[in-house]
Formats: C-alpha cells, sequence, structure tokens
C-alpha cells in the first residue's frame, strides 16, 4: 500500500514556512555582516545572503507553480518566526554566527524532518534548501577562532546557545499557534515521526554540534 499523499494545503504551508525562513535568513546575514571583523568574513557572509535569496526564489517559484500565492503562504508566520529573531538580536560577530549555528539549525532540523513526508519534487525542494551548509561551516570555524582568541568566551557563548534553543523551542509553539494544522498533518503523515523520538533524535544532533564547535552543553 502506497503511503499517503500530504494534504494540498499542507504542502503550501510549510513551503510557506521555509520562504519565510530563507527571506529572513537574508535580511539578517545582511545585517550581521556589518558585525564582522573584516572584509573577508563581510563578503564571505554577503555571499551567502545572496544564496538565500536563491532560496527563497526556488520556495517562492514552486509556490505559484501550485497556484499558491507566496506572500500568503508566509502571512501566517510572520509575526511568530519574527518575534524570534527580535528577541535574539545578536551583540557581537561571535553571537551572530553562534546564532545561525546553533539556533538556526536546530530549526532547519525539525523542518527537514516534517519535510520528510511530503511527495517529490517537494521534499527534495525543501531538503536542498535546508542543508546547504557553507554557513554552518563558517560558523562553527568563526566560533573555533573566537574560543582560541580568548577561552573565558566559551562560557558566554554557550550560555547564549542555550538561550537561542529555548527561543526556538518558544518560537515552535508560536508557528503552531499559527498554523492551518499543516505541520500537524505532514507530523501524522511520517513514518519515522514519533515526537519523543524526533525531540530525542533533535537533542542528539544540537549536542554533537556544541561539541564540534568547541561550546558546552
Amino acid at each position: 500500500m502506497s503511503a499517503p499523499t500530504a494534504p494540498a494545503f499542507a504542502v503550501a504551508d510549510l513551503l510557506g514556512l521555509v520562504a519565510l525562513g530563507e527571506l529572513l535568513a537574508f535580511e539578517r546575514m545582511a545585517a550581521d555582516a556589518r558585525l564582522a571583523p573584516e572584509l573577508r568574513r563581510r563578503a564571505a557572509l554577503g555571499e551567502m545572503a545572496a544564496a538565500e535569496v536563491a532560496n527563497y526564489r526556488r520556495l517562492a517559484d514552486r509556490l505559484t507553480a501550485l497556484e499558491v500565492v507566496p506572500q500568503d503562504a508566509m502571512a501566517p508566520y510572520v509575526e511568530a518566526v519574527q518575534a524570534y529573531h527580535d528577541s535574539t538580536e545578536p551583540r557581537d560577530w561571535a553571537e551572530a554566527v553562534t546564532k545561525a549555528y546553533v539556533g538556526d539549525a536546530i530549526t532547519d532540523d525539525f523542518l527537514c524532518e516534517v519535510a520528510a513526508a511530503l511527495d517529490e519534487p517537494d521534499r527534495q525542494l525543501v531538503l536542498d534548501v535546508l542543508h546547504e551548509s557553507r554557513y554552518a561551516e563558517f560558523a562553527a570555524a568563526e566560533i573555533r577562532i573566537a574560543i582560541d582568541a580568548d577561552p573565558r568566551v566559551a562560557h558566554r557563548l554557550s550560555m547564549w546557545a542555550r538561550r537561542l534553543v529555548g527561543e526556538a523551542l518558544s518560537q515552535a509553539s508560536r508557528v503552531a499557534a499559527a498554523d492551518r494544522g499543516a505541520l500537524t498533518a505532514l507530523i501524522a503523515q511520517g513514518e519515522r515521526m514519533n515526537v519523543e523520538a524526533l525531540l530525542r533524535q533533535l537533542t542528539a544532533a544540537h549536542t554533537e554540534r556544541m561539541t564540534a564547535a568547541g561550546l558546552n552543553n
């Protein structure tokens, strides 16, 4: 028996949520680039911001092909997602790259798991967009450089990372409240989507990510 197809509204809503994330990621990277300590890093972040715009364009084009206005698909989530970014404004370069490395990654991990319930080509589109690793690798390297320069920074960034995760989980609750049932519908479709198991998986990935960057859990 073939797996049930995800409801059309759920596909559009998830694509809208991911598209909004890409659009806000562009805005944030462009702003964070001004915190960079020198031009090489500033240019690197600017290039990555451009890639986020390209990702947004792919998602918006797919929504249009599904006869969904991209702005309409994104609109229910704007307040909730913007609230997360407003409450986690980095104070310096080290906090900016830690936010990208830790805060964004746990959200991307969750969305990738939800996207597993989509049919093609939407599943692969979301996975392609969220599996862009250049920024994560760049951010992790910058965190290690900051810690090597001043080991005391590790404690501050570890505390910041814990706050980011807490805010990300709160954001998930706000997104669920704004959602029309899309994420619930997709989770129900997934063969591996036991909520407790998913949380354990997300936590394990977060722990591994923190260790790799030299941060304490």
